[in-house]
């Protein structure tokens, strides 16, 4: 024991914290060579790719020239993709070129606060309606209670 501390204290050591360091790689049986191997370095998380309009345009016209047996597949592996991909940007470019000859609306499209305000307009008048209606019933009550002789709401609160 006194000659391992005898051989540590005759090596030059730059600070206390590298001798630290050294005492614990030595107490736990790790040698340097394996502390150098080892990579520090964090790996990235794979993310998913995604694909603009234009390179999946391009590897669609790509994947449509594969005519020859077993190209197609090369060029699958060759761009990393799989052949379910293919088929789903062939259903979204068929779809975008539906919707692009389809028909357009003329005129100003109308946002979404015109259009609550639209609705608040028909919901005001519908009130008023029923205000209206309300009031002509009120109407035809006191005008009956006043044909009977039956007293009124205005008379009986006059009277408490």
């Amino acid at each position: 024991m006194t000659s391992s501390l005898k051989s540590s204290s005759t090596k030059p050591l730059a600070s206390a914290s590298e001798a630290v360091t050294e005492g614990a790689r030595r107490a736990t049986g790790e040698t340097a060579s394996l502390a150098a191997r080892r990579d520090p370095e964090v790996v990235a998380v794979a993310r998913r790719r995604q694909f603009s309009a234009s390179e999946k345009r391009r590897l669609l016209a790509e994947a449509d020239q594969c005519k020859e047996a077993g190209t197609l597949g090369a060029f699958l592996r060759r761009e990393h993709i799989y052949s379910s991909m293919i088929g789903g940007w062939r259903k979204q470019l068929g779809v975008a070129d539906q919707a692009a000859l389809s028909p357009k609306r003329r005129g100003p499209k109308p946002d979404a606060s015109a259009r609550q305000i639209q609705q608040l307009h028909r919901d005001n008048a519908g009130l008023r309606h029923k205000l209206a209606r309300a009031e002509l019933i009120i109407d035809a009550q006191k005008k009956l209670c006043v044909a009977l002789g039956l007293p009124t709401a205005d008379e009986t609160s006059g009277d408490a």
